[in-house]
Order: C-alpha cells, then sequence, then structure tokens
C-alpha cells in the first residue's frame, strides 16, 4: 500500500502567495503523477463556455476536476498548475485568483502564472496545465 503525502510550503522569508489562491511549493512523497494536457474554458462538445473570464475560468477547472473524478481523485491531489492568461485578460487576474480561492480553499497548489500574446482560438483567454498526485490509480471512465 503507497503512502501519499502531500504539504503544500509556504515559508515565511518569501512573499505570501496564499491570497493569490496558490502555495509556494507542494512537498509529494508516493503516489501516482498525473499530468494534464492544457484545459480551456470550453464544454465536452469543444462550445466556449462564454466570452468573459469567469465562466471560462470555471469551465475549464471544471475540466481539471472532471480529469481527475475520472481517475478517483478530486481537485484537493492537485499539486502543480500552470496558468496561461491571454494578454487581452492581463488586467482581470483577479478572477482567476478568486476562483482558485474558491476552488481550492485549504491547501492550494503551487503555481505558475504566464501571460501569453494569445491561445490556440482566439477566443480563448485563459488556460489550466494541472499536475495532481492520486495515491493509487483507477480509471472510472
Amino acid at each position: 500500500m503507497q503512502i501519499l503525502r502531500r504539504k503544500p510550503l509556504n515559508p515565511s522569508n518569501l512573499p505570501d502567495t496564499l491570497a493569490e489562491g496558490h502555495s509556494q511549493a507542494v512537498l509529494v512523497q508516493g503516489g501516482n503523477w498525473v499530468l494534464m494536457s492544457s484545459q480551456v474554458g470550453v464544454d465536452s462538445s469543444g462550445e466556449l463556455a462564454g466570452p468573459e473570464l469567469a465562466e471560462q475560468t470555471d469551465a475549464a477547472l471544471d475540466n481539471v476536476e472532471q480529469l481527475l473524478t475520472g481517475l478517483g481523485g478530486d481537485l484537493s491531489r492537485v499539486v502543480m498548475l500552470r496558468i496561461y492568461l491571454a494578454e487581452s485578460a492581463r488586467y482581470d487576474q483577479h478572477v482567476v485568483m478568486e476562483a482558485l480561492k474558491h476552488r481550492f480553499p485549504v491547501a492550494p497548489p503551487a503555481a505558475t502564472w504566464l501571460i501569453v500574446y494569445g491561445l490556440a482560438e482566439p477566443e480563448w483567454l485563459v488556460a489550466f496545465e494541472a499536475e495532481a498526485v492520486l495515491p493509487a490509480f483507477t480509471e472510472n471512465g
């Protein structure tokens, strides 16, 4: 039996990133890694969730959660996020931060934020790459 340990690290000698919805680092021992392709704000048929950053953020995080649920996990298993924000949404980062604080209220994952000129489709505003650790691999879907 594998023992999974996941410990968010937020040392006092580094800036406080908890207010932004993520930890400085996450220490992981044991478990199975899940590496996700970027998830954007579209539904299962590929339709855009809406033109607003909040709608796309929620849909993209729903997609991350659905992938993990299909493997017997949930968002609490996410240890790293890479957040790609389109230049056109640069000044709305607070929308994504609020969503992260809501979805990861305890022990948030580490994160890297990147402002990019654009994503694969011009209407896409945000994309999330997630890394998660599951205690055991099970595939429900």
